[in-house]
């Protein structure tokens, strides 16, 4: 170890297998005025031309087939230069980089960081380190410093992933649009009618499910524009002991669709729309509907006071595991033959729904960024700390790395130089 708390020893996986609880379907009312139908999906199927087939042999539901870099035709020098970089600590604590091809399994490093030593001391407005808490109640799910929590939970495998959580749980909207539980063009308020309701603007009650996935709700949101402190709202809502109607007692600061502001309140709104949609809490339905299928047996899920799962950032998987989400998008939302997400949801979440949201450029879907460099199009989940999945569909490759960058240091993101060497190793500019 050195001064940094960096070890270089590698250790081995470990999984847990969570138990699932019998289905109990609700249908909630459903909103005609909003014109946004099923069929758009298959409309915007076309819009990219990005969709790669979905004739597939080979399926990882037990664990990813190994390769190499020259078998699967990738350019190993970016790669293995940046995983040289990374070992240097370069870019701060980086603890996993994933890369699969062509449905291989290329690359899969593990950066062990001592976070017990990293933490020591440390206290922030996001919590308290090791020997920095002044009492037992400091260490719990939304202490960000400490790591009986972060990264790991409980010296699990499974690691944050913070806001990428929003793209797998649209990943559940999807599912249940295919399963006829909900439809997008529902208005939003019919998922909460059980919630006090007296406090909300009146331009919310005309927002609906896809107003929410495109972070277009209307409703007014500190959260990027703010620094880390009491006066950012996501900080608020962590604190507060009902998270959803926290969020539905926020003001507004434009019509629904009109104005596009990130909004983690509003993507824990998709954990009450699941379970008033299917009866289920999200973390029960995504382990018989999503992680089920694709194999996936070892997760985490942190829950709201309300014991509702945290879709805006609660989820934990480990990085091989997590690529498997960015293998069913890559394949169309099939998986072994069989139909996990409903036929153009993947292109539909995934396309440019909202332009130009940053000064980079970056468009946005359903909970999906889209980090298109030149010709080469990216779907990306991102989450704070270092939390990156990107999917390259035209070179059929993706891309996972897991981080905890939460203590000071100045390190450069990790993003940018990944998804560039991505895309050189597949020769493309």
């Amino acid at each position: 170890m050195n001064a940094s708390g960096r070890l270089v020893r590698r250790e081995p996986a470990r999984s847990e297998v969570r138990p699932q609880q019998p289905a109990d379907h609700r249908r909630p009312a459903q909103a005609d005025h909003h014109s946004v139908m099923w069929l758009s999906f298959l409309v915007l199927a076309c819009t990219d031309a990005s969709s790669p087939a979905v004739a597939q042999t080979l399926w990882p539901t037990t664990g990813w087939t190994r390769s190499t870099f020259a078998e699967q035709q990738l350019d190993a020098a970016r790669l293995t230069d940046l995983d040289a970089r990374i070992r240097s600590g370069a870019f701060g604590y980086i603890d996993r980089m994933v890369v699969v091809r062509n449905g291989y399994l290329v690359m899969s490093e593990r950066y062990t960081n001592d976070y017990a030593a990293i933490s020591r001391g440390r206290t922030s407005p996001l919590g308290c380190g090791v020997d920095a808490c002044a009492s037992a109640a400091e260490v719990h799910e939304y202490n960000y410093l400490h790591p009986d929590w972060h990264p790991y939970p409980d010296g699990r495998a499974v690691h944050t992933l913070q806001s990428v959580t929003k793209s797998v749980t649209s990943a559940l909207i999807g599912i249940a649009i295919g399963r006829g539980e909900v439809s997008m063009d529902a208005l939003l308020l019919s998922f909460f009618d059980d919630y006090d309701l007296a406090r909300v603007d009146a331009r919310l009650r005309r927002a609906t499910l896809d107003d929410l996935l495109t972070m277009r709700t209307g409703i007014e949101w500190h959260e990027s524009d703010r620094p880390l402190d009491d006066t950012n709202t996501t900080l608020q809502l962590e604190r507060s002991q009902d998270w959803i109607q926290f969020t539905l007692n926020q003001p507004m600061d434009a019509a629904p669709g009109t104005k596009w502001v990130y909004n983690s309140g509003g993507s824990h709104l998709m954990s009450g729309v699941i379970r008033k949609a299917t009866g289920r809490f999200a973390d029960d339905y995504a382990a018989e509907h999503l992680f089920g299928p694709l194999g996936i047996r070892a997760f985490h899920w942190k829950k709201t006071p309300k014991g509702y799962p945290d879709t805006e950032g609660g989820l934990y998987l480990e990085a091989e595991q997590l690529a498997k989400i960015g293998y069913l998008y890559l394949n169309g939302g099939m998986w072994d033959g069989r139909r996990i997400l409903p036929e153009g949801w993947t292109d539909a979440s995934t396309a440019r729904r909202v332009e130009r949201v940053n000064n980079a450029g970056w468009g946005y879907g359903y909970q999906w960024w889209r980090l298109d460099r030149g010709s080469t199009i990216v779907w990306a989940g991102l989450g704070f700390g270092g939390q990156f999945l990107f999917v390259l569909p035209q070179h059929r490759i993706i891309g996972v790395v897991n981080g905890w960058n939460l203590f000071g240091g100045g390190f450069p993101a990790v993003q940018g130089p990944f998804l560039d060497a991505l895309i050189a190793s597949a020769g493309a500019g």
